[in-house]
């Protein structure tokens, strides 16, 4: 054995001794989290500061126990002596998911990925080292099942080009780490963070940014471990309004469900837009003419206009209160003036509403105190809840809820027309109507749309709650409508916007990202280019940019750091027993498989699989172990497979008018391996080089 092998093994057992220590503190910790459980019921105090206290503990130690296993760190840091360095000369500091202390007043054994000292890890290069005299990364490989992962290696790398003009080709760990095969939901990416995902993660909390993201580029990790890093940097104001990630659909939404508890954020609500708006049972369905119209920005000022156009004046009467042997009256005209100062003010509505009642009672009060005593606040709320004061109101400014607003609307062609008048056309206006208006509101059928008006309708009337930070996936297909829907939910905090305006393909998708960020309240926030992939290599991303030239949008060619990769395209006289072979050829190979196609391909392929014996999962198992999933085109988006099987490219494209899309979609899911299968000629743009 040469001296150097031998070196590198008393390195590898140094390191991993240092592993049991890690994992007999962090094991430490979990028991101290459960004996202060048991300490906590005994503390002094008032009842409701011990319960809080209690719950809190609780909570704490239920928390602990339910992270995740996971290699207990992934890097470290040798600071040396330069000035540079700062406090952190001659310094040690392993780097891993969470941080790991035997004793909070002593430096831990583990420092969490987040923390500020952990930036050098992933920022350093040779070019700046930022005080570092070295970076260590270590590999790790599973052992048993139901065991933690062992380390099996470690490589110290260079920081950068010898001439220090910027990052060399990642390492081996840290390419295996990259270009590990995926089975099951997605992974997080902590160890393998880049230097400019890295300055995307780290950004402020009042920072609001949209990241235009090539497939392959990491968006949505990053979008993921910003939302672990605020929750870490910023507890207090992130969790006063709660942080909410937002994805395209349920799918996608289990495919990233395990990526924040790796990181120890077990309370980070995710959902799609559609449960964002759910406040009613959807029993109806649009066609796509109303659903457009439904989903256009137009319909925000429609719907401004049919609920604020509820309101009515007063004209010549009079508003008349009795008070014992007292008559207070307030002339029709000064009514009229001051609803009309109110709307001026564009509060909510029911803030406008209250505004009204409360001048109201100022003006009766300014009378009363002139002839008798000074009035409290019983009073002023006495007579802002009496007969003749509520009838006004009634008749002034009504309180209305958004069913009733939105079931007059459409079902009403007057009120339509009203609301509608140089908005929207007459056929649009056709398109929303009703065929047959509901007998009572009550027993309305909303559709899906629907209840984005609604939504519409309810932030008109009351503002809802802002959250802290919102991540938004997928929002270069979020319609207009949509977007309002979110950016009320973050009129006082952030967005992190993810997408990628070359993977739009709703009929409503956004064509510039300036367009949409503004419908997202956001028209100043910064827009991020990540334009290199690390995980699709680069032989499928040359297919698929083949298609850019035909997509009508403002996006370069995405590059790969990956010079593996193989595609191969098949003419074949039989579709399914062409996807038979493939996939059984795959299955000789690591790694989940995908079989992707238009919906009626898919239901003849997938029924090929079942009958020759090859278990298949349907759409609804993505993101589970499952080696083999039938999945349509259209919920591929945000997913990965190690080995894609497309069948009839021509059919995905030609399946929705903006087919194209979807094709350079399904074609970048694929991060080793992709196989395009067709009896039909190939779309025209991937016939040319």
């Amino acid at each position: 054995m040469t001296s150097k092998a031998m070196g590198l093994d008393g390195e590898l057992a140094r390191e991993r001794s240092y592993v049991e220590s890690c994992r007999a503190a962090s094991a430490r910790q979990v028991a101290d989290a459960d004996h202060q459980v048991v300490a906590g019921e005994d503390v002094s105090g008032d009842g409701a500061s011990a319960e809080a206290l209690g719950r809190y503990l609780r909570t704490r130690a239920k928390r602990m126990k339910e992270l995740p296993e996971s290699p207990v760190f992934f890097g470290r840091l040798d600071f040396g002596d330069a000035p540079e360095a700062g406090d952190h000369r001659g310094q040690r500091y392993y780097v891993g998911r969470r941080r790991i202390s035997e004793d909070p007043t002593v430096p831990p054994l583990v420092v969490d990925w987040r923390a500020p000292v952990s930036r050098a890890f992933y920022r350093a290069s040779a070019h700046d080292p930022l005080g570092l005299a070295g970076r260590r990364r270590f590999g790790w490989a599973p052992s048993s099942p139901g065991l933690p992962e062992d380390l099996t290696g470690l490589e110290d790398e260079l920081l950068g080009d010898a001439d220090g003009r910027g990052p060399s080709r990642p390492g081996g760990i840290l390419t295996a780490e990259i270009e590990r095969p995926r089975t099951g939901p997605m992974r997080d990416i902590v160890a393998t963070i880049q230097p400019e995902q890295d300055e995307l993660v780290r950004g402020e909390l009042s920072e609001s940014v949209c990241v235009q993201g090539a497939p392959g580029s990491g968006k949505t990790a990053v979008g993921l471990h910003r939302a672990a890093y605020l929750l870490y940097s910023f507890p207090q104001r992130i969790r006063r309004g709660g942080l909410l990630v937002i994805g395209p659909n349920r799918t996608f939404l289990r495919y990233i469900a395990e990526v924040l508890p790796a990181l120890g954020e077990l309370d980070v609500s995710q959902c799609t837009v559609e449960d964002l708006v759910a406040s009613r049972p959807v029993t109806a369905v649009d066609g796509e003419r109303a659903a457009a119209v439904k989903q256009d920005a137009r319909m925000a000022e429609v719907l401004r206009r049919a609920l604020y156009g509820r309101i009515r004046a007063a004209g010549s009467e009079p508003l008349v209160v009795p008070e014992g042997s007292y008559r207070w009256r307030v002339p029709g005209e000064r009514l009229d003036r001051l609803v009309a100062e109110v709307r001026e003010q564009a509060a909510p509505y029911a803030i406008g509403r209250e505004n009204v009642r409360a001048r109201v009672v100022a003006l009766i009060q300014h009378q009363a105190e002139r002839r008798t005593d000074v009035k409290n606040a019983t009073w002023q709320q006495k007579i802002g809840r009496c007969r003749p004061v509520a009838a006004f109101l009634e008749t002034a400014w009504p309180a209305l809820r958004p069913e009733t607003v939105v079931a007059a609307l459409l079902g009403d062609p007057a009120v339509l027309a009203g609301a509608a008048h140089g908005v929207l056309d007459t056929e649009e206006q056709a398109a929303l109507r009703w065929p047959r208006p509901p007998r009572s509101e009550r027993s309305a059928k909303w559709s899906e749309h629907d209840l984005l008006l609604l939504d519409e309708v309810a932030g008109l009337i009351e503002r809802p709650a802002s959250f802290g930070h919102v991540v938004v996936d997928e929002a270069q297909d979020l319609s207009p409508m949509q977007c309002r829907a979110i950016a009320r939910r973050s009129a006082f905090g952030s967005l992190t916007v993810l997408g990628d305006l070359a993977q739009a393909t709703a009929p409503w998708s956004a064509r510039s990202w300036a367009e949409q960020l503004a419908h997202l309240g956001k028209p100043q926030a910064a827009l991020v280019p990540l334009t290199t992939g690390y995980r699709v290599p680069a032989a499928v991303m040359a297919l698929a940019n083949r298609l850019l030239g035909a997509l009508d949008v403002d996006v370069p060619p995405a590059l790969s750091l990956r010079p593996d990769g193989e595609v191969t395209v098949r003419p074949v006289p039989d579709l399914d027993g062409a996807v038979v072979a493939a996939v059984r050829a795959a299955l000789q190979r690591e790694g989940s498989i995908a079989v992707i196609a238009a919906d009626d391909t898919l239901t003849r392929a997938a029924a090929a699989l079942r009958a020759a014996g090859i278990p298949t999962a349907p759409a609804e198992d993505a993101g589970t172990t499952a080696r083999v999933t039938a999945l349509p085109a259209a919920l591929a988006k945000g997913l990965e497979y190690d080995h894609v099987i497309v069948l009839e490219p021509a059919a995905i494209a030609e399946a929705e008018p903006r087919g194209l899309h979807r094709l350079y979609v399904v074609l970048t899911r694929a991060v080793s391996r992709l196989d395009l299968l067709h009896t039909r000629p190939l779309p025209a743009p991937l016939t040319t080089p």
